[in-house]
């Protein structure tokens, strides 16, 4: 899928233009409905490229800034909701930074990837497609008896994490850490947003020593990551960073809301293909949620985390909780939860952009109703975990940043220790 410049406007080749060229307006003959309607794109409304100073003294702190300054702002909705800003000034990872502002109305992270891929190409191959990263479905257990058991267990979770969901939402609070906003309201402050980038061979190395997913070791280093900045906030850390007296209180209950591909077909695919009729990748808004509950401890051997992560999402899987939990959302309030989590598959080789070559890819948003977000976004050789955090909050991210990558450190550690793969 292809974009075109005509008279002034990019514009994508076929008949559907994503919502790139459409605004929301009130329907009076249809008791005001909100519906999408065309209109002209003006570029200059939608192209920021401020002058900056080539020579000041710290570059990526003032892209850093300039992002966090965005998000005390809104998108018009006068116009089609999205913006770009070309930031002409070389940091320490690329020597320009284009930053992409899409209201959320118009797709969700699978679409927007998918977008982006398809107006990329390879680097090494300028006239070549990318390759998507589709994801691998399952196979189902065969034989009549497991066949009734899944469907038996998946009617029993469905019915527990109902529950959950209701008490939740209206009674089963998380801890008030220093992680956990203490109002709804943290929803319009700023954000600043950061990222530590690992190499995805380590966590390949740990997933095949343990039998796990990408997705299990992440989320297992992430709660290692939490356990280790949470007890340093209420002690002191002793020695050499992997002594540690605990100091955290007992039964912390912080929940994630982990959201969830609900598209028959998970994975990225061509926007081609997302938007022919009847698609089973349909481009648009395809995303539920489940609650993930962070088991925050210290644990004597990091391979816990692992273990935790596995099993919680191997319950996960074996339920409708996403299904019905997009079903509540529509009628009742959001569960206020510590954070919210997201995992994307990127690129599997290096890109270019309208023949800029693309060194990192970071999304994140802002405007959410808790002060920590984490997605999870894997390019190339490289994986990346941003954060959205309200620094009012969390005003030392990248303490928490180094407490993530510390995690997979120690849980590569174990591994080898444990024999499970060779030095």
């Amino acid at each position: 899928m292809e974009l075109e410049r005509k008279n002034g406007e990019w514009i994508k080749s076929g008949s559907c233009d994503l919502g790139l060229r459409r605004i929301k307006v009130a329907d009076e003959k249809n008791g005001g409905e909100v519906k999408w309607v065309k209109t002209k794109v003006d570029l200059d409304n939608h192209v920021k490229i401020p002058m900056v100073d080539q020579h000041m003294a710290s570059p990526d702190q003032f892209v850093e800034d300039y992002i966090a300054n965005l998000t005390n702002t809104q998108i018009s909705t006068s116009i089609p909701m999205w913006d770009v800003h070309i930031l002409n000034l070389k940091t320490c990872d690329a020597e320009s930074t284009l930053v992409i502002r899409v209201h959320h109305s118009l797709g969700d992270g699978t679409s927007l990837m998918s977008f982006l891929i398809s107006c990329c190409r390879k680097t090494s191959e300028p006239d070549a497609l990318t390759s998507f990263p589709a994801a691998k479905k399952s196979r189902p257990h065969t034989g009549w008896f497991w066949k009734f058991w899944s469907v038996l267990l998946l009617a029993w979770n469905t019915l527990v994490d109902i529950w959950m969901c209701v008490a939740t939402t209206y009674f089963l609070k998380d801890t008030q850490t220093p992680l956990k906003a203490p109002s709804r309201a943290v929803a319009f402050t700023s954000r600043r947003i950061v990222r530590r980038t690992f190499c995805v061979d380590d966590v390949i190395l740990v997933k095949n020593a343990t039998n796990t997913k990408v997705n299990d070791v992440v989320l297992a280093i992430t709660q290692a990551g939490l356990s280790r900045y949470l007890n340093r906030k209420y002690g002191k850390c002793m020695g050499d960073g992997e002594s540690w007296e605990n100091n955290l209180p007992n039964s912390v209950r912080l929940t994630a809301t982990l959201f969830i591909n609900l598209r028959s077909y998970p994975g990225i695919y061509a926007i081609a293909e997302m938007v022919k009729k009847h698609s089973q990748t349909d481009w648009g808004n395809k995303i539920g949620y489940v609650l993930y509950p962070f088991k925050i401890a210290l644990k004597d051997n990091p391979l816990d985390y692992i273990r935790d992560a596995k099993a919680t999402m191997d319950r996960k899987k074996a339920t409708l909780e996403a299904q019905f939990r997009l079903f509540m959302a529509k009628l009742a309030t959001f569960p206020l939860t510590t954070m919210w989590f997201s995992n994307v598959a990127g690129p599997q080789e290096e890109i270019s952009l309208f023949g800029n070559q693309v060194t990192f890819i970071a999304p994140s948003l802002y405007g959410q109703p808790v002060a920590l977000t984490i997605h999870i976004i894997s390019y190339e050789k490289k994986i990346s975990m941003v954060l959205s955090v309200d620094d009012n909050i969390i005003p030392d991210p990248y303490q928490l940043c180094d407490d993530f990558e510390e995690a997979l450190k120690l849980v590569k550690k174990a591994v080898v220790a444990e024999g499970l793969i060779k030095k």
